[in-house]
């Protein structure tokens, strides 16, 4: 198992429900969330790259919960 170095998005703030990333030594970026540490997502340094413009322009905001 790969001990990796979490680093905790600068939006999370001090709540809860925070989003973390790590790179991995096969060059994919992991991604996870406070809530479900044990599960993680991995996709290709371009494609988090798309995820991340993606958040960024407002892509996923009808998902937010209120």
């Amino acid at each position: 198992m790969s001990t990796y170095i979490w680093r905790k998005s600068s939006y999370s703030g001090n709540a809860g429900n925070c989003v973390y990333v790590a790179n991995d030594h096969d060059g994919t970026v992991k991604m996870r969330e406070s809530d479900g540490p044990n599960a993680t997502l991995a996709a290709s340094p371009a494609t988090f790259g798309v995820f991340i413009r993606a958040v960024k322009a407002g892509a996923f905001d009808q998902l937010a919960a209120d």
